[in-house]
Formats: C-alpha cells, sequence, structure tokens
C-alpha cells in the first residue's frame, strides 16, 4: 500500500479511544453492517480508508490509527525487527496493541450499533485482525487478512470454541510479496482449517499490494 502523510484537514475523529476515520453508510439501513481496517506498519489511518469509496455503500467503513508513531506521520501497531531473515516482534507491543483494538472494537459497537462487525488490514494489520478474531472470536463476525500472517505467539491463546465454527475468513496474497512472502499466507490457510473457521482462500500474481481483484474478491465475500 501507498504510506499516505496525514491530511490535517481531514475529519480525524477522537471521540473513541484511537483517532480515527469513518465513513457511514452512504444508503440508510437498519441493519448496517461495519468494517474496521488496520493499516500496516509505516502507514496510517487514510491509506486503507482510501479504499472506502470501492466498498459496500451500506457498511460502516472505519479506520483507526496505530498507537506507535514511527516518523512523520507514520504510525504502527508494534515494532518488528526483520534483520534476522524472519520477523522479531515486540511482543508486549503486540499484546498492549491487541487490548487497544478491542477496545475499539468494542466503542465502535456502542457508537456505531453496527449489525454486524468485520476486522480486517493489511500486513501487519491483518496480523493484528488475525490476532483478535482467533483468540476472541466472538467480537467479530470475519477476519480479512491482506498480506498477513498468523503469529506464533498467538497460536496458545486461540479459543477453539463455537464461535470459531461461525467466523468467516478472507486471506487474500500475493504469490510475489517480498515482505511477507506467500508461505505466511499457506500456512495459514492450512492452520484455519484444522480450526474450522469458514475460509476463503485467494492468491494473486501481485507482491505486497492489493489491486482491484483484491477489491472485487472482497466485494463479493462481504455479500
Amino acid at each position: 500500500m501507498t504510506r499516505s502523510i496525514i491530511d490535517t484537514t481531514a475529519d480525524h475523529k477522537t471521540d473513541l479511544s484511537l483517532t480515527y476515520l469513518v465513513r457511514e453508510p452512504i444508503h440508510a439501513s437498519n441493519k448496517a453492517s461495519a468494517i474496521i481496517l488496520l493499516h500496516g506498519v509505516g502507514s496510517n489511518e487514510e491509506d486503507l480508508f482510501g479504499l472506502s469509496s470501492q466498498l459496500p455503500a451500506d457498511m460502516y467503513i472505519i479506520s483507526p490509527r496505530g498507537p506507535l508513531m514511527v516518523g512523520p506521520g507514520r504510525y504502527a501497531w508494534y515494532n518488528v525487527d526483520f534483520s534476522t531473515g524472519r520477523p522479531i516482534i515486540k511482543t508486549e507491543q503486540e499484546a498492549a496493541s491487541r487490548e487497544k483494538i478491542v477496545v475499539f472494537i468494542r466503542e465502535v459497537r456502542e457508537k456505531y450499533q453496527p449489525d454486524s462487525l468485520y476486522l480486517g488490514g493489511f500486513s501487519q494489520g491483518a496480523i493484528m485482525s488475525y490476532s483478535i478474531g482467533l483468540t476472541l472470536p466472538g467480537e467479530v463476525q470475519g477476519i480479512i487478512s491482506f498480506s498477513g500472517r498468523i503469529l506464533d505467539e498467538i497460536r496458545p491463546l486461540v479459543k477453539n470454541d463455537k464461535y470459531l465454527q461461525h467466523l468467516k475468513v478472507l486471506v487474500a496474497h500475493g504469490v510475489h510479496d517480498n515482505i511477507l512472502p506467500v508461505h505466511y499466507a499457506r500456512e495459514a490457510k492450512e492452520y484455519l482449517e484444522t480450526l474450522g473457521v469458514q475460509l476463503t482462500y485467494h492468491e494473486y500474481t501481485i507482491g505486497h499490494q492489493l489491486n482491484n481483484e483484491v477489491l472485487h474478491d472482497l466485494n463479493a465475500w462481504l455479500k
């Protein structure tokens, strides 16, 4: 994804525990669903929010800002070190951000009262979505993973209960991804199949990015 610098003229809301952007449903509905989109490391809430015009008009599109600043207009959910060839995370930061996102999800439910709620993200945002959805499957109706992975540290915390059988999961990953190679998606697929979630899995001939084909499949999955 393109890493955007925050436009200070945009309507960044601060009434909840994380700063966020929201696009309310264009068509009024008594049963509007919501998607919370989590950005990747070094990006911000405007990145995935830029997709809102290409997502269902009858849904809330909500994008919060990560709590860790890593540069001007650039944020993360936790710090990660790639120097060993494998990503090494700051586990205490990941755990703290996971708690913050869960609080934010509950605040969104109280404020906007969506009929159903999906949690998704790109790269690190996808990782956080997996972590929350799999450890607290009753909090969301679905997980969307764009170019993500399931943390080894999370697997012992996964709650293999009745909620997992009702959890929808969309996995989308580029076969040419050189940041988080596609083997992470394939490992996630194998693991998710053992959990019995409602899994939809796609690979694309792209790198660490999204394209129109991904968005088309996302919209079809949301129907």
